[in-house]
């Protein structure tokens, strides 16, 4: 594998991803929304198509979806 860059600008993340490695980080989103990211290092042929989506939901919806599952 090669190395990836997993970022999302609108919530001011960007973690590496480096192959063999485990990495980790955590963020507090305050405001509900759909944030879109992208891997942003030159990764091979298929860079373009690593899109980045994470859905913000209140903490009650959250509990109500996973009780559901």
């Amino acid at each position: 594998d090669v190395l990836h860059s997993w970022t999302v600008p609108a919530l001011g993340v960007k973690v590496d991803g480096t192959p063999g490695r485990l990495n980790q980080t955590s963020f507090l989103i305050n405001r509900p929304g759909v944030y879109y990211g992208q891997c942003s290092e030159i990764c091979g042929a298929n860079h373009s198509f690593m899109p980045i989506v994470i859905e913000s939901v209140p903490t009650n919806i959250f509990i109500n979806w996973i009780t559901l599952m």
